[in-house]
């Protein structure tokens, strides 16, 4: 009788997870598409490609500045008030620190890529990390307790708040700087809004003693996540020192298209993933059972949306600029959909390996993935931008084979299983894709060519699953209904 009272509560969690960060993810990306469209007509290559050298040194100062400790408090058990104040205070004097650090380092960084105005960039758009320490122990706790519809409402408000402010500035011709002050505009918002609807508010009592028994698994995912930052924008730096802006920026946009899709499926899946699973841990098969249900609903979904944005990326990016200024970033833009197209698998591999508290499997797995990224990039750079991307993401193609040989040893589950899971929704938008293709080749308007191709194959895809008696489709639609 007691699984049987807990199981209906579990599903539904999962399912209220996944509707809310579809909601969430779905209207993000929405409202992102629409700005980004606007920013890309107001803003030149050359504006996108300044923001896009600092990258990397964004990326690695929010690894410093989260240091693991938000994994560790959402996957701890028996968690307690002391355990969040410890982790908020951690944060706070450690992006003051930060902070200061990147202030005086802003010379070097902008005499690196030789360009003196990074130095004022730069000490602006690294407030980021200033008011991101106050905003990490409110993030761990609201995904902790599956506040997915409250973390959905944060993230819509102001996204779309600071995308009007970035607009309106770049319509004004603060070229570079509307960039600039729209993120740091997102983060302030988002830290703020927090504060007002987590239930959980720190207090003065510092304590750091909590931080030992969560050390040793965040230590790990310190290193991993600077491991990972490093190897993820690498590319941005070396095109930053030796092509012009205009490189950056074409680079820049084509991964920033496919990560947005990306990120709205491993967003959705990765918000109820880590708590589901850590609830479960300690029953292979309850795990094992919802871990594949999840694959599923990331197939579905992903695939044709990612393949989908590939597949139209040249008249999508035709369209949208209204000429060809960014078609350079095409190529970029399919190569990156590819691989984010699979990037849900990633994240539900690595999510499994945290709430068994494998973070050293984490590390090591990051770390030698990323050495081998590294050393592609060495020895392809001189073949081309192009191939040196192609390499890079079959690396990660690679690394997809060493995260399941820990899953399959957690949970058992087998290669075959998962091609079980995603091949029919991989296949069904594939061949719905080539017979768009097929069926729209001789068009030559953009407009009719890009709808048709979009609604062929969302038509077919859509048919296939339905009349397959897809569950996880059957399930959505029911839960959609009930609401």
């Amino acid at each position: 009788m007691q699984i049987e009272h807990i199981e209906p509560t579990l599903k539904d969690k999962t399912a209220k997870g996944l509707f809310w960060g579809g909601i969430s993810n779905g209207t993000q990306q929405l409202v992102q598409v629409i700005f980004g469209l606007v920013m890309l007509r107001l803003l030149a290559p050359e504006d996108f490609g300044i923001v896009g050298m600092l990258a990397i040194f964004s990326a690695l100062a929010m690894s410093i500045q989260d240091s693991g400790f938000s994994a560790a408090l959402i996957n701890k058990k028996n968690i307690q008030h002391k355990d969040y104040n410890a982790v908020f205070w951690f944060n706070v004097f450690a992006s003051v620190i930060l902070y200061v650090c990147l202030f005086f380092a802003a010379p070097v960084i902008a005499d690196f890529f030789e360009r003196p105005i990074l130095i004022p960039v730069s000490r602006v758009l690294f407030l980021n990390f200033l008011f991101g320490g106050f905003g990490i122990a409110q993030h761990a706790y609201i995904v902790k307790n599956l506040m997915v519809k409250e973390k959905a409402q944060i993230d819509i408000f102001a996204l779309f708040f600071s995308g009007i402010v970035g607009i309106i500035l770049a319509f004004r011709g603060y070229t570079y700087w509307a960039i600039v002050f729209q993120n740091i505009l997102y983060f302030a918002l988002s830290i703020t809004i927090r504060w007002f609807l987590t239930p959980w508010k720190p207090t003065f009592e510092i304590n750091f003693r909590p931080l030992r028994e969560m050390f040793s698994f965040s230590i790990k995912l310190f290193f991993t996540g600077i491991f990972n930052r490093i190897t993820e924008n690498f590319f941005s730096v070396i095109l930053g020192k030796y092509y012009k802006e205009q490189m950056v920026g074409y680079y820049t946009q084509g991964n920033k298209w496919s990560v947005m899709g990306g990120s709205f499926i491993s967003g959705m899946i990765g918000n109820v993933a880590m708590p589901i699973l850590t609830q479960i841990n300690n029953d292979k098969e309850r795990q094992k059972k919802a871990f594949r249900k999840m694959l599923r609903f990331g197939a579905f979904i992903s695939f044709p949306l990612l393949l989908g944005l590939a597949f139209v990326g040249e008249e999508f990016l035709l369209i949208i600029v209204n000429g060809d200024k960014w078609l350079p970033a095409v190529p970029f833009l399919q190569l990156f959909c590819i691989w984010n197209a699979a990037f849900f698998i990633y994240t539900l591999y690595t999510n499994l390996l945290l709430t068994h508290l494998k973070s050293d499997i984490f590390m090591v797995g990051t770390v030698l993935i990323g050495v081998f990224q590294l050393l592609v990039l060495v020895i392809m750079f001189k073949y081309g931008i192009f191939l040196t991307v192609i390499a890079f993401i079959s690396i990660n193609f690679a690394g997809l084979i060493f995260w399941h040989y820990f899953t399959n040893k957690l949970i058992g589950l087998r290669i075959l299983d998962v091609l079980k899971d995603i091949c029919p929704y991989l296949l069904t938008a594939v061949i719905s894709m080539l017979i768009a293709f097929f069926a729209t080749a001789n068009l030559d308007n953009l407009y009719l060519k890009m709808s048709l191709k979009i609604l062929i194959t969302a038509v077919l895809y859509l048919s296939v699953m339905w009349k397959s008696n897809a569950v996880i489709v059957r399930e959505f639609v029911n839960y959609i209904m009930r609401k």
